[in-house]
């Protein structure tokens, strides 16, 4: 049974019986399980199982997040495009907010030739990103780390703190990332996570949302915000045609 057999194999066992576990997996496909937990990776990365502790279970988009790192490589290529188009938006003296996704870490790693800007937020992950792009000479400014409870999952930071804290700031423009967007509003997974960047939409100027293409039409499990709240959508593709305007500015790249 080559890899592509077995990935079809696991998927439809998964599918059959709901939750599978590693080792049974393995038992079954008499294989070991490390090659089990590799083609778990490829199915999820792919979006379709979803890894819990020691197993899998059929892809479930709006109850289950990824884990930080493994939506590092989930349509990498369209949220820099994304991340990009976004750094052409900042000015220097900008103060910025950035939130927890993936798609906003980019911005730090693509950012340049930009002074003076004050980077406020509560991604473990892009504060590290916003501080190497100052040692690296790409920006100056400082990075404001907001305080709170760890979630490690996520690299992120959330609670009442968070909030609390962040309310006392006014910035130029918000990024903000998604787990999901609807003709009428955006959402996520976490509802913490999602108050703090409900939040920052609420303390910014120019509130700027970073979808790829496949969140468009997904509702996930919070409602973060309704899409009138958004002054700008960047985005890989389109928004829907079936979407009835009035709709925020859209921006794809």
């Amino acid at each position: 049974m080559n890899k592509d057999q077995r990935h079809a194999e696991i998927n439809q066992l998964v599918g059959q019986a709901g939750k599978m576990s590693v080792n049974d997996l393995a038992d079954i496909l008499a294989v070991t399980p490390e090659t089990i937990r590799r083609d778990l990776d490829e199915l999820e990365s792919n979006q379709l199982i979803t890894r819990i502790h020691g197993a899998a279970i059929p892809y479930a988009p709006e109850e289950v997040e990824m884990m930080f790192t493994k939506k590092m490589a989930v349509n990498k290529k369209a949220k820099q495009r994304v991340a990009q188009a976004c750094c052409n938006l900042i000015r220097s003296g900008d103060t910025i907010a950035v939130d927890i996704g993936t798609s906003t870490l980019f911005i730090g790693e693509l950012i340049s030739g930009l002074e003076d800007i004050t980077v406020i937020t509560n991604s473990l992950a892009a504060a590290q990103s916003f501080n190497n792009a100052i040692e690296d000479g790409r920006m100056t400014g400082q990075v404001i780390v907001l305080p709170g409870f760890t979630n490690p999952a996520q690299a992120s930071i959330k609670g009442s703190y968070t909030v609390d804290f962040l309310k006392k700031f006014h910035v130029d423009k918000a990024f903000i990332s998604c787990g999901g967007l609807l003709q009428d509003a955006v959402y996520d997974f976490d509802m913490e996570e999602s108050l703090v960047s409900k939040t920052m939409i609420d303390c910014c100027d120019q509130a700027i949302l970073l979808v790829d293409k496949s969140k468009l039409g997904v509702r996930t499990l919070f409602e973060v915000t309704p899409l009138a709240a958004i002054d700008l959508v960047v985005c890989d593709g389109p928004a829907p045609e079936t979407w009835q305007a009035p709709l925020p500015e859209w921006l794809e790249v």
